[in-house]
């Protein structure tokens, strides 16, 4: 055997194998179950083609308690959704990240608020404008505005007035709260800083060419073009600018997080009060 083997230029261990016959025929890696967790995964793959293995096994967890069944690991859920060609396509090349120092997600909710622009093209030519506000922490949408023109001042101090009286149910805020933007002028011009104060929102502003700076407003925008805008009919501004509230509420309500363990900002929001310690 080992003369053959050495002939041949194979390892002595395969031909015993092929010998005795014993070599179990090679294929996809199956366990009990994965004919009917493929079917959920395609039903959540088809209304949700932009999500990606962690997301949908995060999905398929929530519904998993009610059931008694125990949660699935991402590996198995990356398996399934490999064989059956449901994996998003790998990004190419990315651009050149410029350096950044400090840290724009902050420790608390209430403590750091970012707001930003987009714009949403439309099929007809016609573009829709959203402005809106973040918090750092928890990254729930807390307000926003859109229209078919520009974004003024006027709106961008009715963003900051709607945010104040969500979360705090007040006129102002009881405590400081930072207000991170870009130098855009309807956050720059005088009226919106003099408003701010007026909130008790302390108007920041990212430095010149740096998206980092204000990465969860830019993790947002990302989001809502890619999971929303992208795989939803845009046939004109009307059609988007109704379908805009459904899009946000399921952002706030279903959409998950890694930074937030897979969750929801809602979802986050609701555990945060459940484990808040007692005032007494």
């Amino acid at each position: 055997m080992k003369v053959v083997a050495e002939t041949l230029g194979v390892a002595r261990s395969n031909l015993v194998e092929q010998v005795r016959g014993s070599a179990k025929p090679r294929g996809h890696y199956r366990c009990q179950g994965d004919d009917e967790l493929v079917a959920a995964i395609r039903q959540l793959t088809d209304a949700r083609p932009t999500y990606g293995f962690r997301r949908i096994t995060a999905l398929l967890n929530r519904a998993r308690p009610a059931s008694g069944a125990e949660p699935l690991n991402h590996k198995r859920v990356y398996r399934l959704m490999a064989q059956g060609q449901l994996l998003l396509q790998r990004h190419g090349t990315q651009r050149p990240i410029r350096a950044h120092e400090g840290r724009v997600i902050a420790s608390a909710s209430n403590l750091r608020w970012s707001s930003d622009g987009l714009e949403i093209p439309c099929w007809n030519g016609e573009v829709v404008r959203l402005a809106f506000a973040i918090d750092t922490h928890d990254r729930e949408v807390m307000a926003w505005v859109a229209t078919t023109g520009g974004i003024s001042g006027e709106m961008i101090r009715d963003l900051m007035l709607a945010c104040v009286e969500r979360r705090f149910a007040a006129l102002r805020a009881p405590h400081p709260v930072q207000w991170l933007a870009d130098n855009g002028s309807a956050y720059a011009a005088r009226d919106t800083r003099d408003f701010a104060v007026a909130l008790n929102l302390v108007a920041c502003f990212t430095p010149v060419r740096s998206p980092e700076s204000k990465g969860v407003s830019e993790a947002f925008v990302k989001t809502l073009k890619r999971d929303y805008a992208r795989i939803n009919p845009r046939p004109d501004a009307a059609t988007v600018l109704q379908q805009l509230p459904s899009w946000i509420e399921d952002y706030n309500e279903s959409h998950p997080h890694k930074g937030l363990r897979m969750r929801s900002p809602r979802e986050f929001i609701h555990a945060q009060s459940q484990s808040a310690p007692c005032p007494v």
